[in-house]
């Protein structure tokens, strides 16, 4: 470091940059990967760091988020674009709403929602269920926002708050929370917190919310036909009963089990994924009549459309990193450190703030819970499983254009950054608060 900044003035300069960055996107229209690259190096050079290590830094972040969520991106939105040209999204939509009722798309998608988020990451069930929901958005003749949000709401809680998500698991671990309790209490302040951020939210400002286009359907061919419903769910819910079965395993069967080492490869997104985009690769196209070259050309299609998403994820991520190495998880436990506040809302607070700084969900809950262990550790009557959930709700507050899911929703759906300020960003902050809310309230009872 070529000098030291206090811990106050860490967070101002962390704060700084955030305003940049909305600046720059918002009213001078620069583009997002510029943008995040200059928050970033005035954010690092401005907390002591040599400009060509704050360069570095921003490189290897940018480098880490792309490894991560660049399989799991291209393999959903593959998945996604191949259910949408067979006419299997539509078949889906049609059956459900007919199970639910044609008044019946927010239960319809929300209980979908709740379906694929129980296991798969936020990414993987976004990209699994967006072809879907558009075409219940066309089947129910509902605004896009009216249904997006409620399922937006379910799979960002399920993937903050239960396991077998990583960020849960990771502050679950470091804790010594009990895993089983951490699901059920999960469920118990998830689900209302998922129904007040989704379905009520988008409800009470349905005649503010913006009116986005939905992507015209695929154009079935006079001699086509839309594979069946049965063949069509079952590849979708392919990976969810994949992760679902690696959880079991995990729980039941020892580490060097064959077993367990075969359902926990199975298990991983990216196997999960590859299975069921390789199983829709055949049956979609042979049930539909599309040729070889029809279903390659949509793929890479799709990998097309995806490609700036994905530049600016990855920029999102070194942004993150460039905050991280400034210092500004070492200056929160500075700050807080004499607060005198209730443990779950300091543990809220803890990965709000890393949240917001960093646009991490999952550095916010994992740093929070190395940052709260101490606390835990000199106070055995605090609940470990409602901190995990603290921290869980803490890390989903206040997404914004530092946050990698932003800008998947941002461009998946369409919407300008001042669109998704309103929606997403509004819809994020409301699970954290209603959140905390609700593990307050089973605090109290238990």
């Amino acid at each position: 470091m070529l000098w030291e900044l206090p811990p106050a003035g860490l967070l101002a300069l962390a704060l700084a940059a955030v305003v940049l960055l909305v600046l720059l996107v918002t009213w001078l229209k620069v583009n997002a990967i510029i943008s995040l690259l200059l928050a970033a190096l005035v954010a690092g050079i401005g907390a002591g760091m040599p400009p060509l290590q704050t360069l570095q830094h921003f490189q290897q972040g940018l480098g880490k988020t792309l490894g991560d969520v660049t399989l799991i991106i291209v393999l959903g939105s593959m998945l996604g674009r191949l259910l949408a040209e067979s006419g299997g999204a539509m078949v889906l939509a049609r059956g459900f709403q007919s199970f639910f009722g044609p008044t019946r798309a927010v239960l319809c998608i929300s209980v979908l929602a709740f379906v694929v988020g129980l296991a798969t990451w936020f990414a993987v069930g976004f990209y699994l269920l967006l072809p879907i929901l558009f075409s219940l958005v066309r089947e129910s003749r509902r605004s896009l926002l009216y249904l997006a949000l409620p399922m937006m709401a379910f799979l960002s809680v399920l993937h903050g708050i239960t396991p077998p998500h990583p960020g849960p698991v990771t502050a679950l671990l470091e804790l010594g929370a009990n895993s089983g309790r951490v699901l059920l209490y999960g469920l118990l302040a998830g689900i209302p917190t998922a129904i007040i951020a989704g379905p009520v939210f988008a409800w009470v400002c349905r005649n503010q919310l913006p009116a986005i286009a939905v992507p015209e359907p695929a154009l079935l061919a006079a001699d086509r036909k839309a594979p069946g419903f049965l063949l069509t769910f079952g590849i979708m819910l392919l990976p969810v009963i994949l992760m679902v079965a690696e959880t079991v395993g995990a729980l039941l069967l020892d580490k060097e089990d064959a077993l367990q080492q075969g359902l926990a490869f199975a298990g991983h997104p990216v196997v999960a994924l590859t299975l069921a985009l390789l199983l829709a690769l055949y049956f979609f196209g042979r049930a539909s009549g599309l040729t070889r070259s029809q279903v390659g050309g949509f793929c890479e299609q799709s990998v097309m459309e995806v490609g700036m998403a994905l530049l600016v994820v990855g920029a999102g991520g070194g942004f993150a990193r460039v905050l991280r190495e400034a210092g500004i998880a070492t200056a929160l436990e500075h700050v807080t450190a004499d607060l005198s506040l209730s443990p779950l809302v300091y543990a809220w607070l803890l990965a709000a703030f890393l949240r917001v700084a960093t646009g991490s969900a999952a550095v916010a809950i994992t740093a929070g819970s190395g940052l709260l262990l101490p606390l835990l550790k000199t106070d055995p009557t605090i609940n470990r499983e409602l901190a995990v959930l603290a921290l869980g709700f803490g890390s989903l507050f206040l997404s914004h254009l530092n946050d990698g899911g932003f800008w998947i929703v941002k461009t998946s759906l369409g919407m300008s950054v001042g669109e998704t300020l309103r929606t997403w960003t509004v819809m994020e902050t409301l699970i954290g608060v209603v959140g905390l809310a609700c593990t307050l309230l089973l605090n109290s009872f238990l």
